[in-house]
């Protein structure tokens, strides 16, 4: 079968990846990275990303899902097959777009696929979306019965019964993956959701653009759940998100982080959560969705290229970037997520910048810390 040229060099290059204790010394457990964030032309671009990634020595590398050209379930399939040390996670899909023995098979597949390196990210952010895709508008209470079906079939239990997620005649699975399912993250920004979090799942992926402080309260919430939950607090893992430029060039690290930003402040409802947990002006977000850029656009990451986002950010202030994002050298961004790390967080997943631009950080992290 034939086999374009990158993926066919990535194949060879994986099988050659280091592997055993020498990976495991040079590789950090507490970083992660996203590979193609964002809306893509080409998703065989991960593969190269993830091959970055590994190289570098970042632990993991995490795949956003767009409902077009970059299927989650694919993309992690293929980074699978192409490395060889990586934890490989979905970073979001979303309850809803699938039933949830296809969510299940997914998961299970990717799991055995990869030897056990599989994390399944799940979230219920196509609220505004549910109406035009055809699908009841997600819900906690969904996402909860949904986690419980999935942990139910792989341990080969048959699932029949209405709930929440639906109703469900007989759903099994007839063959097991090796050493069960793997673990489920949730991605949430609300108290409601990080409280599901502690109490339900195995962790908890943290929304871009926090504080310090935000993310040191939401941990806090996350903990308390899960404790009482009866639950150990210390085995719920908590991943936060951190859009970092290092050693960017202005007009990059303004489609990185600034573009980027503008992507979340705008959409109704997200804005106005980030900005209440941070302790910041919530007046900006009309300012910014009043922007000619933007006025009668909708979800504007939907309707327009990255870099025409950057002109709207004009209106957002330095400080939500300089306390909720990295910016600067590769030594100040690592520091930044040192400094995560102080609040709480027991992984920094880096957004924006690609696996090549941010291998520094990587680097940076094995050196004596200042």
């Amino acid at each position: 079968m034939h086999r374009s040229g990158v993926a066919s060099d990535l194949i060879q290059a994986g099988k050659t990846s280091p592997t055993g204790a020498a990976a495991a010394a040079a590789r950090h457990a507490e970083l992660s990275i996203y590979v193609t964030p964002g809306r893509v032309a080409n998703p065989v671009v991960a593969l190269a990303e993830a091959h970055d990634a590994e190289r570098a020595g970042f632990g993991g590398v995490w795949v956003s899902e767009r409902l077009d050209v970059k299927e989650a379930g694919v993309v992690c399939g293929a980074v699978a097959a192409t490395t060889r040390d990586l934890t490989i996670g979905t970073a979001l899909i979303h309850q809803g777009t699938r039933h949830p023995l296809t969510i299940a098979a997914l998961a299970a597949t990717t799991q055995s696929l990869s030897g056990g390196r599989f994390v399944l990210g799940i979230g219920r952010g196509l609220d505004a979306l549910a109406p035009a895709l055809g699908v009841p508008k997600p819900t906690l209470a969904g996402v909860e019965h949904l986690v419980s079906i999935l942990r139910r079939l792989w341990a080969g239990e048959r699932v029949s019964e209405s709930g929440a997620a639906g109703t469900f005649g007989s759903l099994r699975f007839a063959d097991l993956p090796e050493g069960g399912g793997p673990p489920i993250v949730f991605g949430t920004i609300g108290p409601r959701g990080l409280d599901l979090a502690g109490r339900v799942f195995d962790g908890v992926i943290l929304h871009p653009f926090l504080t310090t402080a935000a993310v040191a309260e939401s941990v806090a919430t996350v903990r308390r759940a899960a404790e009482e939950a009866g639950r150990d607090p210390a085995a719920v893992r908590i991943i936060s998100t951190l859009v970092a430029a290092p050693d960017l060039a202005a007009d990059r690290e303004d489609v990185v982080v600034r573009a980027r930003a503008v992507s979340y402040f705008q959409v109704r409802g997200l804005g106005e959560l980030i900005t209440r947990w941070n302790g910041w002006d919530p007046s900006v977000l009309q300012h910014l969705r009043d922007h000619p850029t933007l006025a009668g656009k909708g979800i504007a990451d939907t309707a327009l290229t990255r870099d025409r986002l950057v002109a709207s950010a004009e209106v957002i202030p330095d400080e939500w970037f300089t306390t909720g994002a990295a910016l600067g050298s590769t030594a100040a961004c690592a520091a930044r997520a040192r400094a995560y790390l102080d609040a709480g967080a027991d992984e920094v997943l880096f957004h924006g910048a690609s696996p090549a631009e941010a291998a520094g950080i990587a680097t940076q992290w094995s050196l004596p810390r200042p």
